[in-house]
């Protein structure tokens, strides 16, 4: 196991205000590991749509986490994490640790991009996030009491952002994760509905949920003035990644922790704790 005291190189977390990012930077700083958060706000700036931003921030930084935003789908994807993972090695960068998707093939090419790069690598390739429900878009139609979708009875194992936390902190700070491909999923298959219902039943508060069209619910989004390049990112899940290919269990999580994955349950009855999904006065 590294030694924090012997190793007082920084920890750089790219999307470091994000789900899983801001959970990553979290659990280092309380570990007492020294962590520079990659973000456009932060002291040293960080933008992925600017590479003049890269240099400063990556100096004396060891390992690298890697959350990119919006999406490994995106197009140009590919080529931003390939200049990122040169740019990181030219600057001593020893280890990169990349949040992937499962079942994406863009996001595939990405992960292949730094197996190749020449350093230590983990590939953290996750199931849908749980706290989409809390901290994301399905928030507010929660909120609101009804939930609309343009899918139907695909079961998904969706991953707890906690789990998923705790699986680059292990890898950035422990041995035995470089050279490891971690496929992370929850303990339980769930389609959106039976998620939702789930919710309500813990919020004792109706929930309905309706599955509607894809051209009904891009027309929803545009609706509600969401950017372009969103709406045809959530297109693109719902309709591709969305059709079956994730419905199954992976042991990623038990690998790299030795722990069960947090189970759906376990984090709605955390959120209604928190008052998550209370309606504001």
């Amino acid at each position: 196991m590294k030694n924090q005291e012997n190793n007082k190189k920084q920890i750089l977390v790219l999307g470091g205000t994000g789900k899983t990012g801001s959970r990553v930077v979290s659990k280092l700083q309380q570990l007492g590991w020294p962590v520079r958060v990659g973000s456009r706000n932060a002291a040293i700036p960080f933008d992925w749509n600017d590479q003049s931003t890269w240099g400063p921030v990556l100096q004396g930084i060891d390992s690298v986490y890697i959350a990119y935003q919006p999406d490994l789908a995106v197009p140009g994807a590919t080529d931003t994490i390939r200049n990122l993972a040169k740019l990181s090695i030219a600057n001593g960068v020893s280890h990169l640790v990349l949040l992937s998707g499962r079942g994406e093939e863009e996001a595939q090419a990405c992960e292949k991009i730094v197996m190749n790069a020449g350093v230590n690598w983990t590939i953290l390739r996750a199931s849908w996030f749980n706290q989409n429900f809390s901290e994301g878009y399905l928030l507010d139609p929660i909120l609101y009491g009804q939930v609309d979708l343009a899918v139907g009875d695909v079961p998904e194992p969706f991953i707890d952002a906690d789990d998923i936390a705790d699986v680059a902190v292990a890898a950035l700070t422990t041995d035995g994760h470089a050279g490891q491909l971690y496929e992370l999923t929850g303990p339980r298959l769930l389609t959106f509905h039976d998620a939702i219902q789930e919710i309500a039943t813990a919020l004792g508060t109706p929930v309905q949920y309706n599955q509607i069209s894809m051209d009904d619910y891009k027309a929803m989004m545009r609706e509600y003035q969401i950017p372009d390049d969103y709406i045809w990112l959530i297109s693109y899940l719902f309709t591709e990644v969305l059709d079956g290919r994730n419905a199954s269990l992976a042991d990623g999580v038990e690998r790299a922790l030795g722990r069960k994955p947090t189970d759906f349950s376990e984090y709605v009855r955390k959120a209604v704790a928190a008052g998550v999904w209370q309606v504001k006065a």
